[in-house]
C-alpha cells in the first residue's frame, strides 16, 4: 500500500499511554461511543489513531481483528477526508472500508459503529462522485438506514445524529425539498438532529461545523451570522487529539472563506 500523507501539525499534545488513554477514553470517545477494548492490541491500535498515525492505526486494527476493525474503518475514513490528496484513492478507501463495514455488520450486527462507518463511508463517496448521482444509485436510503440502525443500537452516538442531519440537510440542498421527500430528507428532522447531536456532545467542533452547514443550507442566508457563530465557537475548541485537531482546522479554513 501507497505510504499515506503524514498528519501535519504536532502531535506530542495528542499521544496517549495505555493508562492515559483509559482515563481520557470517555472523553475522546463521546462522540461515537465506543466502548474501551478489553484486547490491548486494540487499545494500542486506538492509540495510534488518536496521535494522528492513521495509517499504523488502519495496519494496526486490521491485525488486531475483532474490535481493532473499528479502528481500522475510523483511520481508513478519517484520513480519506482530510488528508489523502488524490480524489480516486479517496474514493476507494471509502469504498474499502464500507465494504469492511459491511462485513463487520454480518458477523456483529449489534455493533453500531460497524454500521456507522459504513455509512460515513458511502455518505462521503457519495459527496465525492456528487450527491445526486449517488442518490440516483440508491446510496442515499443505504445511508439513512445505516445511521438510523446506528442511533437506534446506541441512541447516544452524537457522530450518528450529526450525520443523519447532514444526510437530510444535504439531500433538500441538492435536490430541493419535493425530490428530497422521495429520499426520505425533512428539513425539521434535520435540524432536530443537529440539536441532538449538540445536546450528546457539547464540546465537538465538528458537530458545530455539520450544524452551521446545515443552517446554511437549509435556510440560507438569514442564518448566516448564527452559521459564523458555530464557526468560531468550533475553531476555538482544544482539541484532545489528531482528528479534533483536523475538525478545529476545518473550522478555521471556513471562518477564513
Amino acid at each position: 500500500m501507497a505510504r499515506w500523507t503524514a498528519f501535519p501539525y504536532d502531535t506530542a499534545d495528542y499521544s496517549y499511554d495505555a493508562a492515559a488513554l483509559k482515563k481520557q477514553w470517555a472523553r475522546l470517545h463521546s462522540g461515537d461511543v465506543e466502548p474501551l477494548p478489553k484486547d490491548d492490541k486494540v487499545l494500542a491500535a486506538w492509540a495510534l489513531f488518536h496521535a494522528g498515525k492513521f495509517q499504523e492505526a488502519y495496519d494496526a486494527g486490521l491485525k488486531a481483528g475483532g474490535a481493532g476493525v473499528t479502528v481500522a474503518n475510523k483511520a481508513q475514513c478519517i484520513y480519506a477526508n482530510y488528508l489523502e490528496k488524490s480524489e480516486k484513492a479517496k474514493l476507494e478507501m471509502f469504498l474499502e472500508a464500507a465494504e469492511r463495514a459491511e462485513k463487520q455488520q454480518a458477523a456483529e450486527p449489534k455493533n453500531p459503529n460497524a454500521w456507522y462507518w459504513q455509512a460515513y463511508a458511502i455518505g462521503r463517496y457519495g459527496q465525492g462522485i456528487s450527491v445526486a448521482k449517488a442518490l440516483a444509485q440508491g446510496l442515499g436510503a443505504k445511508v439513512k438506514s445505516a445511521l438510523e440502525t446506528t442511533i437506534e443500537l446506541a441512541p447516544k452516538h452524537a457522530d450518528a445524529h450529526i450525520a443523519l442531519g447532514a444526510f437530510h440537510a444535504e439531500v433538500i440542498d441538492k435536490v430541493g425539498k419535493l425530490l428530497g421527500k422521495t429520499q426520505g430528507a425533512d428539513a425539521a428532522t434535520g435540524m432536530k438532529l443537529f440539536k441532538q447531536a449538540s445536546k450528546l456532545n457539547p464540546g465537538s467542533a465538528i458537530a458545530m461545523v455539520e450544524y452551521a452547514n446545515g443552517l446554511v443550507m437549509l435556510e440560507g442566508d438569514k442564518r448566516m451570522a448564527e452559521a459564523e457563530q458555530l464557526y468560531a465557537d468550533a475553531a476555538a475548541c482544544k482539541p484532545m487529539d489528531a482528528m479534533e485537531r483536523l475538525d478545529v482546522e476545518m473550522a478555521k479554513a471556513e471562518l477564513e472563506e
